[in-house]
């Protein structure tokens, strides 16, 4: 009886530690669920390390851009709103990707000479990325996946797709390539509305 009592006691336990020591997200999951983007880095277009940490407190707009797309004109609007807005609040970000027809084939080298001579580009631009695929950027992992970044499940379809990206390096929210870098709600946000 007493051997049965035990068994009783032993088992419950164990099946009560069993059921409290199982977490509903695995521990990979929830470091990933608590970082901001300023916990990445990526190289800029001469191949420098360029840590988003070094953006604290700034609201960012991020854009993955090609030179030979049909939206590459948004360069232009791009520059305008930097040029604009641009500073100690808010910044933009460029990230080439060759993921969409091939409308990024250049280097780093051709890429920054045309945005210089065609937009005059003086925003930030990064290395050539992959923005999806097997080979996707690990801060594009984080803006397309809701596990990662607490906020939603987002599909970057094509060049010039946009990410906002609040003070605090949380995502905000995202805008099609066909919305304007200069509509009136990414304009409210880099304003700090």
């Amino acid at each position: 009886m007493i051997k049965k009592i035990f068994f009783t006691l032993a088992v419950t336990s164990l099946l009560s530690c069993n059921e409290t020591v199982q977490p509903e997200k695995t521990f990979a999951e929830m470091s990933n669920a608590t970082k901001t983007f300023y916990d990445f880095s990526a190289k800029d277009i001469d191949g420098n390390d360029f840590p988003m940490s070094n953006l604290k407190g700034k609201r960012i707009l991020i854009v993955n851009v090609a030179s030979k797309c049909g939206f590459t004109s948004q360069y232009e609007q791009l520059q305008e709103l930097y040029e604009k807005l641009g500073g100690d609040n808010f910044t933009i970000i460029g990230f080439p990707s060759n993921n969409f027809m091939g409308q990024e084939p250049g280097t780093e080298e051709d890429i920054k000479a045309f945005c210089q001579k065609n937009y005059g580009v003086t925003f930030p631009m990064m290395s050539k990325i992959d923005v999806k695929g097997k080979e996707i950027h690990p801060i594009y992992q984080w803006l397309t996946q809701k596990n990662l970044n607490g906020k939603d499940d987002y599909k970057v379809a094509w060049n010039f797709h946009k990410f906002l990206i609040d003070e605090n390096g949380n995502l905000v929210r995202d805008f099609s390539s066909k919305v304007s870098p200069i509509s009136e709600e990414i304009v409210s946000f880099a304003e700090g509305k």
